[in-house]
């Protein structure tokens, strides 16, 4: 009974004075882990260590820019409080392939290498655009709405060859601004000369709202180019990458499989097909050619089963969006002149930003100040090839009397440079007069020209359109049906 009392003091004293101690009774050192045990806690070391590492990268990227016209994402509400007291993973180039610092590397050098500078940015940060004195004499040159901030200003400056991310370059307004311009310009047309040929029809188009034109309407706006893109630009500055094929933006059309034999064989197109297959201005649409330095790319499955290559030049395109198809070289709309479709794009990207941040009639009464306002030589686009014949069979449809020349005066027959006067006349009414050396020139002349007159007709310079009927504040005027002709004379 004395030796089970002994052990038993010993045994609390001892328990007494580990307690007072702090110790904590540890497991024998000979003890095994299961190997389940281990896999699971390295399983768990390592996910923790990645997704710590991820939403850091993810908050830097946050904090680097939000080159957009709206605010900056806010931070999330609901976050892990503990998140922030636990270390952050280390950068790839102090960490192995499970994300796992390796213990060799001091802490400190892992710290500065993390706290590096951020990569350099494609284009201005939007926070420069209230900084620039070019932007704002723009913004007031243009005279537009206060509406329209100059951060979108200075996003429609931006070139998607310079900025390849669709929410930071002009791609989305640009495409938005093209539809727009094409649609008022289309309307304008056939109202305004509804018996015009199709393909003058397309020829007026691009003559109004096509690359040329706009490129144009960009320079007289004194819009001025960067030597190159960059973050250290002035926002105020159009910036393109002139060694990249900028983006067309082309509203539909196929690029056709004999494309090449058509280019090289100079086939005729009907014009049936050219309002099917080709783009808005009737022009054949082809791949993109290929620069100097690409086609070392990864394959991609091309139109009719065919490899194509893709350019090592890609424009990036880190989020799924829609004008990510665009962005992308493989999407055959690319085009080699760069600083032409830049100052496009700028001012498509600037009618797509007056339809947005003010409405629709302001995005019309724009484009009818800065673009429809133009002159454009419509007498000068037509080329008839059998004017008399045409003329004839155009008599013959309307049930005119056949066409018939008549000299209506001349002078210095028998000189080396006479002149005829002739003149086309159906039953009684006059149709046409034309000037030439002779009398076959005369003729054709007036051929042409009473061609012309019939072609050219214009019911007024006020015309309506169908636009003007969709006035959301009841102020629309009662529609008035427009004049539709037969067509044009197909021979």
């Amino acid at each position: 009974m004395k030796r089970l009392e002994r052990l038993s003091g010993q045994l609390l004293s001892s328990t007494a004075a580990a307690a007072a101690a702090g110790a904590v009774p540890c497991r024998p050192a000979n003890r095994r882990i299961p190997r389940a045990a281990q896999t699971c806690r390295s399983i768990t070391t390592k996910t923790r260590s990645s997704s710590l590492y991820c939403s850091r990268i993810q908050q830097q990227q946050q904090q680097i820019r939000c080159q957009s016209s709206a605010t900056p994402p806010a931070a999330e509400a609901d976050a892990d409080p503990s998140s922030a007291e636990e270390p952050a993973a280390p950068p790839p180039e102090f960490a192995n392939e499970d994300g796992v610092s390796p213990p060799n590397v001091p802490a400190a050098e892992r710290e500065e290498a993390y706290s590096g500078p951020p990569p350099p940015l494609p284009s201005p940060h939007p926070s420069r655009a209230a900084q620039s004195a070019k932007l704002a004499a723009l913004h007031a040159r243009l005279s537009l709405s206060s509406r329209v901030p100059v951060q979108t200003l200075a996003r429609a400056l931006v070139d998607p060859s310079a900025d390849g991310h669709p929410r930071y370059s002009n791609a989305n307004l640009a495409w938005l601004g093209a539809s727009l311009l094409q649609y008022h310009a289309s309307e304008w047309l056939v109202a305004r000369y509804p018996r015009l040929p199709m393909a003058i029809n397309f020829a007026a188009l691009k003559g109004l709202v096509g690359p040329p034109a706009l490129h144009q309407i960009a320079r007289s706006w004194g819009v001025e180019a960067a030597a190159a893109p960059g973050e250290e630009v002035d926002p105020g500055l159009l910036q393109y990458d002139a060694t990249r094929g900028s983006v067309s933006m082309n509203m539909w059309g196929y690029v056709r499989s004999e494309a090449k034999e058509i280019q090289k064989y100079k086939f005729r197109r009907g014009m049936s097909s050219r309002i099917l297959y080709d783009d808005a201005f009737g022009e054949l649409l082809t791949k993109a050619p290929k620069r100097q330095g690409e086609g070392q790319g990864q394959g991609a499955q091309g139109q009719e089963g065919e490899n194509a290559t893709a350019a090592t030049t890609a424009i990036p395109n880190p989020n799924p969006e829609v004008s990510g198809a665009r962005n992308h070289p493989d999407s055959q709309m690319l085009v080699p002149d760069a600083a032409e479709n830049a100052h496009a794009n700028f001012v498509r990207a600037v009618v797509g930003a007056v339809y947005l941040h003010c409405d629709r009639h302001a995005a019309k009464r724009f484009a009818q100040a800065h673009v429809l306002s133009r002159r454009l030589d419509l007498a000068g686009l037509f080329a008839f090839r059998h004017p008399e014949r045409e003329l004839t069979r155009l008599c013959a449809r309307e049930g005119f009397e056949a066409p018939l020349a008549r000299l209506l005066s001349e002078t210095g027959r028998l000189s080396r440079t006479p002149v005829f006067v002739v003149g086309i006349y159906s039953g009684r009414h006059k149709l046409g007069e034309g000037i030439g050396p002779s009398l076959d020139a005369g003729r054709t002349a007036a051929s042409i020209n009473a061609l012309k007159s019939w072609y050219l007709y214009s019911p007024g310079d006020h015309v309506a359109v169908p636009s003007d009927a969709f006035a959301e504040d009841g102020s629309a005027a009662p529609w008035k049906p427009l004049y539709v002709d037969l067509g044009e004379v197909v021979t």
